[in-house]
């Protein structure tokens, strides 16, 4: 350093250390600009940075890095295999051989996801059809059955790409160019299929979901008369007239009816073990979250927690209502986004799939075990709780479905609470979130060995305060109903412990 050079520093430096000089007067600027900088960098940062619990910087709430630990739970899980689904076309084609049809077609949808191993996901509805026809044949007196896939011609090369499986490995492709009826070639293609009577020829069963146009199309080209018709499931369960199976008489296009559409409603073991491991791997993410949950932060941002603890579980299609406080009190949601208060309960309803089958868990909690929640907030949520268990004590082999969403209005009517319970306990669950058969009053539907159902009692109170606590189950081999998420450790106790 040269003698000017040091001479300034020791003028500066001496500057500085005087009280009543420019330095000090330097200093106090420095220190104000300080402390407003600071001040600024606290209301913007956000709220997991600012709060008593200390997080790490790089611990963002909204990383799926923050969930990692997760990916591990359900990586050993195994999609549907080929043997299941030639089991499930086995069955298919018996039963609609039994009920003298000639085809069940379905467009893209859960019922194609359950018999031919693709949905809405890998190939998005439009008004070109693409459509999935599975027919019954006779071999050798054995019923089999026969896939096909008809398909746009400009998109056949990505149809053969759709992991279609079939009984022995042979799928059809028949294509339509822009200027064909598709329907008039779908139908040309099974008037082909090799059967033991030209009757079976007569009646096509077309998946429940399956839009109105192609119902249309395939009643125009069923016949050159008017009198081709489509008939729904009831009409053809009650009537009492033959239906015409002679050859020569018009193709009749009926609703599937419940021997065929009620066959995904009870779920084999694989299925389960899917539906085990999603639900679980839901349910780890909601508590992780609910680590993370600070006072201040909007629903919004729980929401996003969510979807990145759910995404960096594997899981697909994560999604999750968050309402908290009074917000909950409207089982769907309000259209704000409150911020949360530490007296609040946050309410978290989530779904999520693996390999196609989906999860849906809801809990209802606190902050922690010191939240300054009311007597009413905790009385209410022990009482749906009890709810929760009472519906599940009665879920049992050979139980009206009635009866056990009963249970659970019974647990919440010595409170005066029942009133407050306004929506049904709960639906099937696999390949659709909300899917047949329901628990609901008036049904006289039967419980299964197999069937699963999820089971969600609720109080809401407008304007104070909703719970809604909710677990899926099955009905086990034993007959009696086993939670989904009893791998670990299913129903909640606590508001605090979801």
């Amino acid at each position: 350093m040269s003698t000017g050079a040091a001479e300034k520093s020791q003028s500066a430096s001496q500057g500085l250390s005087q009280p009543n000089g420019i330095g000090s007067k330097l200093r106090r600027v420095l220190v104000l600009g300080s402390m407003l900088v600071g001040c600024g960098l606290l209301l913007l940062s956000p709220p997991y940075l600012t709060t008593a619990q200390n997080y790490e910087i790089h611990d963002d709430p909204l990383s799926p890095e923050s969930y990692s630990h997760l990916a591990s739970h359900c990586s050993s899980i195994s999609p549907i295999s080929h043997s299941e689904f030639a089991s499930r076309h086995a069955n298919l084609a018996s039963a609609l051989h039994s009920l003298g049809a000639s085809a069940y077609i379905a467009e893209p949808g859960a019922n194609t996801q359950f018999f031919g191993n693709f949905s809405k996901a890998q190939w998005s509805l439009s008004e070109r059809p693409l459509l999935l026809i599975i027919a019954p044949v006779v071999h050798e007196g054995e019923i089999q059955s026969q896939v096909t896939i008809l398909s746009p011609k400009f998109e056949a090369t990505r149809a053969k790409l759709l992991p279609v499986p079939s009984y022995n490995g042979v799928v059809n492709y028949i294509e339509w160019a822009e200027d064909e009826d598709p329907y008039a070639i779908a139908l040309s293609a099974l008037t082909s299929t090799p059967s033991t009577a030209s009757n079976l020829r007569q009646k096509l069963f077309v998946d429940s979901s399956i839009r109105k146009f192609i119902v249309d199309g395939l009643n125009q080209a069923s016949s050159s008369t008017p009198e081709a018709s489509f008939v729904d499931s009831d009409t053809l369960l009650t009537s009492s007239n033959p239906l015409p199976t002679a050859e020569g008489k018009p193709t009749y296009i009926f609703s599937a009816p419940p021997q065929i559409t009620q066959m995904r409603e009870r779920k084999s073991d694989t299925e389960l073990q899917i539906l085990k491991c999603v639900n679980e791997a839901t349910l780890l993410a909601i508590r992780e979250v609910h680590k993370k949950l600070v006072p201040g932060i909007h629903e919004s941002y729980a929401r996003n927690m969510m979807s990145a603890a759910l995404g960096a579980a594997g899981l697909k299609d994560g999604g999750c209502l968050t309402l908290f406080g009074e917000n909950a009190a409207l089982p769907h949601g309000s259209g704000t986004d409150r911020t949360l208060a530490a007296s609040d309960f946050a309410l978290f309803d989530c779904t999520a799939s693996l390999h196609g089958y989906y999860s849906d868990v809801t809990r209802t909690v606190a902050l922690s075990a010191h939240a300054p929640l009311s007597a009413t907030q905790t009385a209410i949520w022990a009482r749906v709780r009890a709810a929760q268990g009472a519906a599940l004590h009665a879920a049992r082999n050979g139980t009206l479905a009635r009866a056990v969403d009963a249970a659970a209005r019974g647990a919440l009517a010595a409170d005066g609470l029942a009133r407050y319970f306004t929506h049904r306990l709960g639906h099937g669950i696999g390949l659709e979130v909300h899917e047949e058969p329901y628990l609901r009053g008036g049904s006289a539907r039967v419980l299964a060995v197999g069937h699963a159902f999820s089971d969600e009692p609720g109080v809401y109170i407008e304007g104070e305060v909703g719970v809604r606590i909710e677990d899926c189950f099955f009905v086990n081999a034993a007959g009696a109903g086993e939670l989904l998420t009893a791998g670990v450790g299913g129903f909640s106790e606590e508001p605090w412990l979801p």
